[in-house]
């Protein structure tokens, strides 16, 4: 591992830890799992390592392949884990799996900030920052928004969750190929395309749940 990774993230953890003890019980719960969500990127990241070294094949291959199945996978977990044992509730798993996939965006960008700390700039910042913050974001929320609906049909629960990972794994691997490509500018157009609309149909429901 990294030390520079590992640096950044006990500077990101120590202070949103401590922040728990002081934060109600929604926003407790938010924060917590956005930590999870970090936590889970520092473990993928090591596994990802192993695996690419293990499989001996071009980085290309790997981050249109293997990556997005191992990052989706492992990033759905705390999501299951929380809609098997405690809740179906579709408003709590919505936020729960987006703050999942942010805490893994912060620290995927800041591990690749410190590998690449000579050739960063403001524009890969922003870029980055809208692309893969949303694209690791909605992917993760479209998994819980998906296990809140199968949740509650008992037979379609297995199935249905194996669905949304592939679909999950899929986008992801169509992000990381567009990314690559000469036309890696238009990669962050495609989360921003998908979030916006989740964005309405979420303020919509919010605004019919008041009246």
């Amino acid at each position: 591992m990294d030390n520079l990774s590992l640096v950044l993230y006990i500077c990101f953890f120590v202070p949103m830890l401590l922040s728990l003890f002081v934060l109600e019980k929604k926003a407790r719960l938010i924060v917590g799992y956005i930590i999870v969500g970090t936590t889970v990127c520092l473990f993928v990241s090591e596994v990802n390592g192993i695996l690419y070294n293990m499989i001996d094949r071009s980085l290309l291959y790997y981050c249109t392949t293997i990556s997005p199945a191992t990052e989706e996978l492992v990033k759905a977990l705390p999501v299951l884990y929380l809609a098997i044992f405690f809740t179906d509730n579709r408003r709590t798993l919505i936020q729960i799996s987006f703050a999942v996939g942010l805490g893994f965006a912060i620290m995927e960008n800041c591990i690749i900030l410190v590998q690449n700390i000579d050739s960063i700039t403001i524009t890969w910042a922003v870029i980055r920052g809208i692309g893969a913050g949303l694209m690791h974001s909605v992917c993760t929320m479209a998994v819980g928004i998906g296990i809140s609906f199968v949740k509650k049909k008992r037979k379609l629960f297995y199935c249905g969750t194996v669905a949304l990972l592939m679909m999950a794994i899929t986008y992801h691997a169509i992000y990381n190929t567009i990314v690559m490509s000469d036309y890696k500018y238009f990669g962050f157009i495609l989360p921003l395309a998908t979030y916006i609309p989740i964005l309405i149909v979420l303020t919509r429901d919010k605004k019919r749940a008041r009246k």
